[in-house]
């Protein structure tokens, strides 16, 4: 018997849930499957969220020709081969054949310049499926000859219209006495995945023989998972960690506890996350609060010496003092500012007396003459130049708003007088 998500998977876009940003009434999809003009494109969006299920039928509505590849199983020598069979089965004033390739981001670069003369001239209408990001997936030559369109998640309306179906059409369960109590349990874990929804109501009705009674606390015990976990080289891996990052960043400590509390529950390794706090303290709060970069590195040392789950603890107090901290980028912009100065200017030389002079014949060429010993001097300050002749009145460091800046700036300005240090 085929899985119940295999007998659900909608035949027409009426029956499709989801996406009406795609296949809605007026939506640009729709509007292509209906004048029978599809071009080529690349549908990226997570697990189950029905990319197979719209090419099958986007060829079943166009009545071309609908050949398949998986990019696990298949080299070129394949892709030429369906390439062929594409150009063979093409008719007078019959629309391209599709070829729909899915987890097209696992194509070597060499199978995916195969496709290239064919999606060109119009052999075939290339669909690909993926869920990483094809700017980083898929050569460019190919993405500029496909539009991109992104499936979301599915929402809990999306998921309860299925459920509703599944429930009310599907032979096999109307066949059992199926009560549902509590609805959390079953979307908390199918993580807006059309397809692990449905496994997971076959898989709790499956235990039963006729009364079902399905609730939170029973779909937990028939899984025995995690429901938050997620591929750690996966985008929502990286998403996260960029959303916890802007949050501190953007002083909002309790969307950080957030963030930082989604990846704890998924699982998340706790060095990744200290490490990012350590970049954080230096790149976002920098000058203006010296301390965070000290509390950052504490927290990383001491999670490594406590461990899990008391590091949490750690964890969390670190983002809040991060995420309340005045902030400042201008280290992050003074180093970025020279790195680019010298790619512009090259090796430029070490005026003379900044350089040391351990030998006779450094010394008679004028290594180290005239070097101000700075301690020598009040304040342990005397004007002289630093930057090599060409750069000499240059700045790199600005100082921003902060008060701790705001004095560092002032200070600056008492030793080497406004017209240096002039904003």
């Amino acid at each position: 018997m085929l899985p119940l998500a295999e007998r659900l998977r909608p035949k027409t876009l009426d029956d499709y849930i989801g996406q009406k940003h795609l296949v809605g009434e007026g939506a640009v999809l729709r509007k292509m499957i209906e004048n029978k003009h599809v071009s080529s494109f690349i549908l990226w969006g997570p697990p189950g969220v029905g990319k197979t299920t719209l090419a099958k039928i986007i060829a079943n509505q166009l009545e071309v020709p609908f050949f398949t590849l998986s990019a696990v199983t298949s080299g070129v020598k394949e892709v030429r081969e369906v390439i062929e069979k594409a150009r063979q089965s093409t008719f007078f004033n019959q629309a391209n054949p599709i070829l729909f390739i899915d987890e097209i981001h696992r194509f070597s670069k060499s199978q995916q310049d195969s496709l290239l003369g064919a999606v060109e001239n119009g052999t075939i209408t290339l669909i690909g499926a993926t869920t990483e990001n094809p700017s980083f997936e898929v050569i460019n030559p190919l993405l500029s000859r496909c539009q991109v369109y992104v499936l979301k998640s599915l929402d809990k309306d999306d998921l309860m219209q299925l459920l509703n179906r599944a429930l009310t059409t599907d032979e096999e369960l109307k066949r059992k006495d199926i009560e549902i109590k509590e609805y959390d349990g079953l979307f908390r874990y199918s993580g807006g995945d059309a397809r692990k929804l449905l496994n997971i109501l076959e898989l709790v009705c499956n235990t039963e023989e006729q009364h079902v009674v399905i609730d939170n606390k029973t779909v937990a015990q028939r899984l025995q998972q995690n429901p938050l976990a997620y591929d750690k080289d996966g985008e929502l891996h990286y998403d996260i960690i960029s959303a916890f990052i802007k949050s501190i960043r953007g002083s909002d400590p309790d969307a950080a506890i957030y963030w930082l509390a989604r990846m704890i529950a998924a699982g998340e390794d706790p060095k990744f996350i200290a490490r990012r706090l350590v970049i954080s303290a230096s790149e976002d709060i920098g000058l203006a609060n010296p301390n965070a970069l000290l509390i950052a590195n504490a927290a990383f040392d001491t999670l490594t010496k406590i461990g899990w789950p008391e590091g949490r603890i750690i964890l969390a107090e670190a983002t809040i003092y991060l995420a309340t901290s005045v902030k400042s980028n201008s280290a992050y912009l003074a180093i970025d500012n020279a790195l680019a100065n010298v790619e512009q200017t090259g090796n430029l030389p070490v005026p003379l007396h900044l350089r040391n002079a351990p030998t006779k014949l450094m010394k008679e060429l004028g290594y180290s003459d005239n070097y101000k010993y700075a301690h020598d001097y009040p304040n342990h300050f005397v004007l002289q130049q630093f930057l090599p002749d060409e750069l000499k009145d240059t700045r790199f460091w600005f100082a921003q708003g902060s008060p701790q800046e705001k004095k560092m700036d002032d200070w600056m300005h008492t030793l080497w007088g406004k017209e240096k240090y002039k904003q």
